[in-house]
């Protein structure tokens, strides 16, 4: 494949680049570390990750889902001190510790196409891998971050090869269209609570959640399949799976395309629920009616 372009030139970072050489087990954990002193002191947030995983997993032991609430916070450590060496170690050492496996074919396919992306906390490394190694018009959605030195390094790490595009959410979905139809392929993230607006509720684990329809919308609006990806962390960095296109997506119901979304996610959070994303509050908004679902 062609080498990677970069995006504009990222700030000198000469220490970052130092650490980024460092061997992965140092950096696992350091990330041990950071997940520890998070699950610790962050009670609020400990709450919610097992409010989750009760409400999504009431079969499973009380003692297994203590296991994954732990798993959340080192994965999500463990992933954040990776981003030294995913944005500042060499090329070569990224490709080295992402690995691409799945249906590889997708990505030589031409044309656009709409990638769905779920929150595991192996996004970033994926991300990382398909721009570095895929010679594509490469979008996603932002939401940028409160802190502006965060916010600089994020969008520089993430912009790190072949320039892709960065759409902030507050540009809305109109620009991710237009993407589409000049040809990009858009990694979309859909599987968080963005409120009631653009959402319907659809069973989540088994809980009527509020689920936006910018993914089925925005396939059938630009008639490009969907092709969903998932990176995993694994012992030597991480793993990227690309899935085959969903056949017969998206339809004419918004509201079955939602579910069967939901569907196909939770098929993917069932092989490692420690991987995902639940420190977020993703029952927070309810249907009409209905009771809060978090105890603060």
């Amino acid at each position: 494949m062609p080498p990677p372009s970069p995006a504009t030139p990222p700030a000198d970072r000469p220490w970052l680049r130092r650490l980024a050489r460092l061997p992965l087990p140092l950096f696992r954990a350091a990330g041990w570390v950071v997940g520890a002193a998070l699950y610790l002191g962050a009670a609020r947030r400990r709450r919610i990750v097992q409010q989750n995983l009760d409400l999504c997993f009431p079969g499973e032991s009380a003692a297994t889902r203590r296991r994954w609430t732990w798993e959340t916070f080192k994965h999500f450590g463990q992933s954040f001190v990776d981003r030294v060496w995913l944005w500042h170690g060499p090329a070569e050492l990224v490709e080295r510790r992402v690995a691409l496996t799945g249906a590889l074919e997708v990505l030589s396919q031409p044309g656009a196409v709409l990638h769905f992306v779920p929150h595991f906390y192996g996004m970033d490394a994926g991300w990382a891998r398909l721009t570095l190694s895929v010679d594509k018009p490469w979008w996603t959605f932002y939401a940028p971050q409160d802190n502006p030195a965060i916010d600089r390094w994020v969008r520089e790490g993430r912009q790190r090869f072949r320039a892709p595009r960065l759409v902030s959410r507050h540009e809305g979905t109109r620009p991710l269209l237009r993407g589409l139809r000049e040809g990009a392929a858009l990694c979309l993230l859909p599987d968080m609570d963005l409120g009631a607006r653009d959402s319907v509720f659809v069973p989540f684990f088994g809980v009527p959640t509020a689920t936006v329809t910018s993914l089925p919308r925005l396939a059938k609006a630009a008639g490009v399949p969907v092709v969903p990806w998932v990176c995993r962390l694994v012992s030597g960095g991480y793993r990227v799976e690309l899935m085959p296109p969903w056949a017969h997506y998206p339809s004419d119901d918004d509201a079955a395309d939602a579910q069967r979304m939901n569907a196909e996610l939770e098929a993917y959070i069932r092989t490692m629920p420690g991987q995902y994303h639940w420190l977020h509050r993703r029952f927070k908004t309810r249907p009409p009616g209905e009771p809060a679902l978090y105890r603060d």
